[in-house]
């Protein structure tokens, strides 16, 4: 969601803190700004708008200084305003201090209200100007802002990633983290404060993620890391396993249609070193559970959100199929306040892109409560949910920057699919039928490539979904998760309402909204009920509804019944959901191109929901 940068160092600040905000741009925002420390004088910079307005503003007006601090705001309290927009100052004179806040301070209008009877002017309609009054306060005319901050934190209720500096302090950047993620960038001379890896990933690839309840303070020369309740942390420092180039957009016209193309080499990247022809069966190094206590699992239980929920209904199904190992999908932002009922035999599992989302966050945490083991699946080497969950998978996707996540799904249904496998072969799935799946899985992202040259096929159905004004979504079996991100894919992006369903319900409602202006879309390659799929579409075109279908190359009877028919090769069902969403994927982005719509930056939504 919002965004910070913060630089200390040799170099001057605010070209690498607007670097860094643009690379963030993809988190979704509203408003950016910055502040940078000349000596003691304190230069504060931020306007309404995108990352451009800020930046001209600056070019205007430059802001000096080689240490600084930098936001890109998504409004929760007050408008996007050039007011509202952070940095937020609190103190007057040489006694100021600039304050970003990723989060949400729930407490903030009772502090307010008492620093309103002390006499203190508010500026803005945010949470997060409070912050910036209570630290200049605790500052008074000492030079301890680390120790100002420290005093402050205690008060605070509600998810915090701070970054604070003063002119008394010149030089110095305390940042502190409550459920809001921050990183630590080591350089040479200099060091970086980030909400993200991305937007420090070119200046250094070594880094500290900062934990619940840390804090940090920086200075070009070195940098402390202190526990609220612990004291001074030895930090574990990671290296970003992904090449800063990975999050250019390169030659594409946007990131969502550069990580779309990049999904073939995302399923191999998935698949490598995990899957063992030899043995019918993919291996996991980093479960911490051996097939013995594996074996005794009865249930699973996967929580997750958005996207990563329609993964984990693919590997409900998958899991099921493989294992015959019964499996429950939970909306995590349900699941962590729910008295569920969870037993000594069941595993959860969380799966979160970012390894960073608020509510994915709070399962895992409910679950490991309870004393449950917990996995989890994420793709950020380093994140919160990585470090706290007993276990898990990393995806190994490389950065995501679309908000609209593509490539992300398809890691997470491969991954779901070898993992339906590795439970299946130590239960009862035969070698041979092990082997098949393993063989798919190799074979997919050569598949995949294939799923692209036809491309012209889905512009012009593309062209015919731009002009509706809602469409319905359909898959039966593996093929329902699919249909349902095929339907969020097109609203997040195109703004155009959509709804996925189960093929077997049209006729329990949905059939009511069917008209020659409403398209269907049909999930629907060869298999067991293929032939109850052809009777559903049958049902659509007899009341004049248009049909878009994604089906097996060489289906004549689906695409007599089809207005534009988006043929995928011909490959076993448990892999199909790789090759099915592609197309879907395309057509969200095509029409969302033909409707001028902002593709990587859709309004109202961010990246990586780090608060609820």
């Amino acid at each position: 969601m919002c965004g910070i940068v913060g630089y200390t160092g040799r170099h001057e600040a605010s070209p690498i803190l607007l670097a860094g905000l643009r690379r963030l741009e993809y988190r979704g925002y509203d408003s950016a700004g910055l502040a940078t420390l000349d000596g003691r004088r304190m230069v504060v910079r931020k306007k309404a708008g995108r990352v451009r307005a800020l930046e001209e503003n600056v070019a205007a007006e430059p802001a000096k200084g080689g240490c600084g601090i930098s936001h890109t705001r998504w409004a929760t309290h007050g408008p996007a305003t050039d007011s509202n927009a952070h940095p937020h100052i609190g103190g007057e004179g040489p006694d100021q201090v600039a304050v970003v806040h990723n989060g949400v301070i729930e407490n903030y209008a009772a502090l307010r209200r008492g620093l309103e009877a002390e006499g203190i002017v508010f500026r803005s309609q945010t949470d997060t100007e409070v912050i910036a009054h209570l630290i200049a306060r605790e500052l008074g005319d000492s030079s301890d802002l680390f120790g100002a901050v420290q005093r402050v934190l205690p008060k605070l209720e509600g998810t915090y990633g701070l970054a604070v500096i003063s002119p008394r302090c010149p030089g110095e950047i305390v940042g502190a983290r409550l459920g809001s993620p921050l990183v630590v960038g080591l350089g040479e001379g200099e060091h970086l404060l980030a909400s993200d890896p991305s937007a420090i990933a070119p200046h250094t690839q070594r880094v500290a993620f900062l934990q619940d309840g840390e804090v940090v303070r920086l200075t070009p020369e070195d940098f402390q890391i202190f526990h609220r309740e612990a004291g001074s942390i030895t930090p574990r420092i990671d290296r970003i396993d992904w090449h800063p180039d990975a999050a250019e957009l390169g030659n594409n016209a946007h990131y969502m249609i550069k990580e779309i193309k990049e999904q073939a080499n995302t399923v191999r990247d998935a698949c490598r070193g995990r899957l063992r022809k030899s043995e019918g069966t993919a291996h996991f190094g980093g479960l911490n559970l051996s097939p013995r206590k594996l074996r005794q699992v009865k249930r699973v239980i996967f929580a997750a959100c958005g996207t990563s929920w329609h993964a984990a209904l693919t590997g409900e199904y998958l899991i099921e199929r493989l294992a015959h190992l019964p499996v429950e999908v939970e909306y995590a932002g349900e699941f962590r306040y729910r008295n569920a009922p969870l037993d000594n035999s069941t595993l959860v599992f969380v799966i979160s892109q970012s390894g960073e989302t608020a509510d994915t966050l709070g399962a895992l945490r409910e679950a490991k409560r309870q004393g449950h083991p917990t996995l989890a699946i994420c793709n950020v080497v380093g994140s919160t949910i990585a470090r706290e969950a007993d276990g898990g998978i990393y995806l190994h996707a490389g950065p995501e920057i679309g908000v609209a996540s593509t490539k992300a799904f398809t890691a997470q249904v491969t991954v779901l699919t070898m993992l339906a496998v590795h439970l299946g072969r130590i239960r009862h799935l035969s070698f041979p039928d092990g082997l098949k799946v393993v063989e798919a899985l190799e074979a997919i992202p050569e598949k995949i490539e294939e799923v692209f040259k036809i491309e012209p096929l889905i512009i012009k159905a593309a062209e015919k979904l731009a002009e509706a004004k809602s469409a319905l979504f359909m898959g039966r079996d593996l093929h329902f998760p699919v249909a349902l991100e095929g339907a969020l894919k097109l609203k997040e992006i195109s703004y155009l309402h959509a709804e996925g369903y189960p093929t077997a319900e049209m006729k329990h409602g949905p059939l009511a909204l069917i008209d020659p202006e409403t398209p269907s879309i049909f999930v629907a390659p060869r298999g067991s009920l293929h032939a109850k799929t052809l009777g559903n579409i049958e049902e659509v075109r007899a009341r004049r509804g248009p049909v878009i279908s994604i089906g097996t190359e060489g289906d004549q009877d689906l695409m007599r019944l089809s207005d534009y028919f988006l043929p995928i090769p011909d490959m076993p069902e448990v892999v199909q959901p790789l090759l099915a969403v592609i197309p879907l994927q395309l057509l969200a982005y095509h029409v969302a191109r033909l409707r001028g719509c902002d593709i990587d930056k859709p309004r109202n939504l961010a990246k990586s929901v780090t608060v609820e």
